[in-house]
């Protein structure tokens, strides 16, 4: 029996800065019936009190404890590790690694960086890491949804390292087991008894199931018609929305 709800954000709450349509309702109805819940996120172009506050704004009412990002996970890795990182990350996100030694760096962090991702970064990422450096990743994501547009994610140029370099990078963020599993732990019960509610197949669903969770696709945001097909288990169903998706959870 399902328990708890973990949402992905953007494209399951809301897209282009406008609530999916009923999702306030949804979210705030299981706010207030005590629903054990928890928001997580790959997006590295926000920081936590920037997203918590774009969520409060559009009248969600949820708590800042309550989200989870792979931001908070990159900086426990590297806290935790000692590492001296690289970043190749977004401007607005900069001030969540000011505090972190970056001299001689001994790892290359890697999130959606925009056009960070120029040659003379690349290249520089690429000679740490065949001089020793470990690649951290935030995530697989291959693209997400902006504007009724879609844009490359960190995914692609993880991937373009991890091919130059004969290296696998560390996930950190979605899909990887140990992020859903901290997310999990929160709630305080097991993971068969959690569901993950996203729109990226992968990331979300299928990282979430191979978790021990049920996972839940969603047709907004970056869903793509045929996304379902990846994914046959008891443990998936698919929903029009995160309204349908509660309401098939928490009828």
């Amino acid at each position: 029996m399902i328990k708890s709800i973990i949402f992905d954000i953007s494209g399951v709450l809301y897209q282009d800065n406008r609530p999916i349509a009923g999702a306030v309702d949804a979210i705030n109805h299981l706010h207030r019936s005590n629903i054990p819940m928890r928001f997580v996120t790959n997006s590295s172009r926000n920081t936590k009190s920037e997203i918590y506050a774009s969520l409060s704004d559009m009248g969600f009412r949820i708590e800042k404890s309550q989200i989870y990002t792979a931001i908070t996970a990159m900086q426990h890795v590297i806290q935790t590790r000692k590492l001296r990182p690289y970043c190749l990350i977004h401007p607005n996100i900069a001030s969540e690694f000011e505090q972190y030694d970056q001299q001689q760096a001994n790892a290359v962090v890697i999130t959606d960086a925009a056009e960070q991702f120029d040659f003379e970064r690349l290249n520089t990422a690429f000679d740490l890491i065949m001089n020793g450096a470990s690649l951290l990743g935030i995530g697989r994501n291959r693209y997400f949804r902006a504007k009724d547009k879609l844009y490359l994610d960190a995914g692609p140029f993880i991937h373009a390292l991890e091919y130059a370099a004969n290296r696998e990078a560390e996930i950190i963020g979605k899909p990887a087991q140990a992020f859903f599993m901290l997310a999990v732990e929160s709630l305080g019960c097991k993971p068969r008894d959690a569901v993950m509610i996203g729109d990226d197949i992968e990331a979300d669903v299928i990282g979430a199931i191979n978790a021990g969770l049920q996972g839940c696709l969603v047709q907004t945001g970056k869903y793509q018609q045929g996304d379902e097909n990846l994914r046959s288990s008891s443990r998936f169903q698919l929903a029009s929305s995160v309204v349908e998706a509660v309401s098939h959870y928490f009828n």
